[in-house]
């Protein structure tokens, strides 16, 4: 009796020792597929193992519960109830295998199964089967019931490449196994046990079979209805597989570069959104003709965060250089910058919208804008100026407001558009003489839209977008008048109104159509043309861009936010009731503004520019009026506080002004000839 406890002591020990010395290659088994997920978790595009399979982890909640009944059901009974083996089913299998000389069944549990999916054998022999049977026991006193299963879910062979419920049902069904109907739940229970005989695409009889077998099991066993399990039986068996989710392909590139180790990829896109602009740009690419590509941008206006972002019309399409992510790429934004000009003028107090600017033939010390279409249309408003994307009357204003503080504007929202080697700022910068990026030109558009604050986009992988400290782009009424004229620019043909504001740009040589819009949420840009930067005959911003722009807020599904209304101090005054210094925009022969050599220009002398001005009353909510002075300048004056005119002109040198309440302002002071002096001041 001691030998025997003695001996069996030491074989218990030899157990022990042998566990812990050749435990189970669990590390082995968790090698997946890399996923690129949107910002709520969902499939982007996964990327194939070392081996060449697609494996994407699955568990248990990733799947239809019902599917988890089944296959117990169907392959494992008992398998909440064994430690990996089960003895009535091994005892059979025993009897079966003497009684006829070979192996009929293999008792195999669940849990075998993932031993022999983790360390595959080629023969089916006895040794394998008991090493089955010993790996199944250590698994079982490493993992439980459920972890056991999320092997099986991610490991089980589906043919081909192909491994994994997940894999298999994306593949097959082209969604998620959590969305398994009963039919399609028993053909992936089916399918393991031998996959490449019963592929559907290659075997349909098979596969029918095998599901039919799989359904009569799960109706025995009451996982679903004797009626149910008929229905099932007759539903179509899907004959072609799919490709599994290849979206944003680009961003996922760029995000396995950044980690590529990470075996999750998170990204701020959002799956429908990418999923709708992706279908809008390759549906438009072969409208527009061959080797044109198509890049779209878009982006909350809000938190700066990317929410969709195609770099090519088709990524495997050769013939479009479809491997060239476009929103990157430099190139000439033509009239999509004019906005920003207007924006300037009007936060200067040149202008207002109903005032009266030149189109016609002008000559800017040798520069000669002239407008797309050759045409001029004598004086317009400086509202139909920019409706109608008038070349010459934005040069005109940016003349006034200079090209180097339109680049300094540029800076505040984190912006450095490329000039040509060694030149300097010029007016041709107005339509189109410089460099951005898609992705840029989205930024600055944002800034516009977040009521004139800029706002730093993220690259949807990595980055911290959101509002940028320091001063604005625009000054939040003269951003209101920019957006409030564009929101009123007639729709493209056959695109009904979205209420959006939008504009459209054209580079020389009809290389780059644009067109970027924006609602009181998103903003979308748009580019079209050629990679190689070849000239595409008639492509233009609001015959090719502008429709993909209107189609792609439809297609991403969010809907369509109000434009925000106009802020404290923004009104739009009919051109009679214009100051009469603002009622005609003009300059003189030296492309100066118009003005008297008698008198110097008005000068604001109080509050200095950028000054911090405490004008709240102690213990009140009131403030007291700030005191205006101003030197130089012809009588009367008109003073105007965040665009928007004082109630009367005056003669004095000297007004005084009370805030609706705190923040930055912008003060302008016009004199009689027009000539105009304005600071930026911080009332508190």
């Amino acid at each position: 009796m001691p030998i025997a406890l003695a001996v069996s002591a030491l074989a218990a020990i030899a157990l022990l020792w042998a566990d812990r010395a050749f435990p189970p290659p669990l590390s082995e088994a968790a090698t997946v597929s890399a996923e690129v997920l949107d910002r709520d978790g969902h499939l982007l595009r996964a990327f194939a193992t070392e081996g060449g399979l697609w494996r994407l982890k699955t568990t248990v909640e990733d799947v239809d519960p019902r599917f988890i009944e089944m296959l117990i059901a169907y392959e494992d009974q008992r398998f909440r109830e064994h430690r990996g083996v089960d003895p009535l089913a091994l005892g059979r299998a025993a009897l079966q295998f003497l009684t006829n000389g070979r192996i009929v069944s293999g008792a195999s549990t669940l849990s075998m199964q993932v031993a022999r999916l983790i360390e595959p054998r080629e023969r089916r022999t006895l040794a394998a089967k008991f090493l089955q049977v010993a790996r199944a026991i250590q698994i079982e006193r490493r993992l439980d019931k459920d972890e056991i299963l999320d092997l099986y879910l991610t490991r089980a062979p589906y043919g081909g490449n192909l491994e994994g419920v997940r894999a298999a049902s994306l593949a097959w069904f082209g969604k998620e196994p959590r969305r398994l109907s009963a039919g399609e739940a028993a053909l992936m229970v089916a399918l393991p046990q031998l996959p490449e005989k019963r592929r559907p695409d290659r075997n349909l009889a098979a596969a029918e079979a095998a599901r039919k077998r799989v359904l009569a099991r799960a109706a025995v066993a009451k996982v679903i209805g004797d009626g149910e399990a008929e229905r099932a039986a007759m539903t179509a068996i899907p004959t072609r597989r799919l490709q599994l989710p290849v979206h944003a392909a680009h961003l996922a590139e760029a995000a396995r570069r950044k980690d590529p180790a990470a075996l999750e990829h998170p990204t701020t896109l959002s799956r429908n959104v990418q999923r709708g602009l992706e279908t809008v740009a390759r549906e438009s690419a072969v409208k527009l003709g061959s080797k044109v590509s198509i890049a779209m941008v878009m982006a909350d206006i809000r938190t700066g965060e990317i929410v969709g972002e195609v770099g090519s019309a088709n990524y495997f399409d050769a013939s479009r250089s479809g491997w060239i992510d476009m929103t990157r790429i430099t190139r000439s934004p033509g009239s999509t910058l004019k906005p920003f000009i207007y924006g300037l003028a009007f936060e200067e107090g040149l202008v207002s919208q109903e005032t009266i600017v030149e189109d016609r033939p002008a000559d800017f010390f040798g520069y000669r804008p002239r407008n797309f279409d050759m045409s001029y249309q004598g004086d317009v408003s400086v509202r139909q100026a920019l409706q109608l994307s008038l070349n010459v009357p934005a040069i005109r204003l940016l003349d006034a407001v200079g090209p180097s503080r339109l680049m300094v504007r540029f800076r505040r929202a984190d912006i450095r558009p490329r000039l040509p080697p060694h030149e300097a700022p010029g007016l041709a910068i107005g339509l189109g003489g410089v460099g951005i990026t898609l992705r840029e030109l989205v930024q600055l558009y944002a800034g516009l839209a977040n009521h004139g604050i800029p706002v730093r986009l993220g690259n949807g992988v990595e980055g911290v977008p959101g509002p940028i400290d320091g001063e604005p782009l625009l000054s939040t009424v003269a951003a209101w008048h920019v957006a409030d004229i564009l929101s009123d620019v007639l729709p493209p043909a056959g695109s009904r109104r979205r209420g959006i504001a939008y504009k459209t740009g054209t580079s020389y040589g009809y290389r780059d159509a644009w067109s970027v819009g924006f609602d009181g949420r998103y903003v979308l840009g748009v580019w079209a043309g050629r990679p190689d930067n070849g000239a595409v005959p008639g492509l233009t911003g609001y015959g090719a861009a502008a429709p993909i722009l209107f189609e792609g807020f439809v297609k991403a599904g969010i809907g369509t936010t109000p434009l925000p209304g106009p802020p404290a101090g923004a009104v739009r005054l009919a051109q009679a009731d214009l100051p009469v210094s603002q009622r005609r925009f003009s300059i003189n022969a030296n492309g100066l503004l118009a003005a008297s050599a008698r008198e110097p220009a008005p000068q604001i002398v109080f509050p200095p520019e950028g000054a911090h001005v405490e004008l709240s009353v102690r213990g009140q909510a009131a403030m007291s009026p700030l005191t205006l002075k101003l030197q130089g300048g012809r009588a009367p004056f008109r003073w105007l506080a965040n665009g928007r005119p004082l109630p009367e002109a005056t003669r004095r040198r000297v007004s005084r002004w009370l805030p609706d309440g705190g923040g930055y302002s912008t003060l302008t002071v016009i004199d009689a000839l027009g000539r105009a002096a304005s600071v930026r001041v911080f009332v508190q």
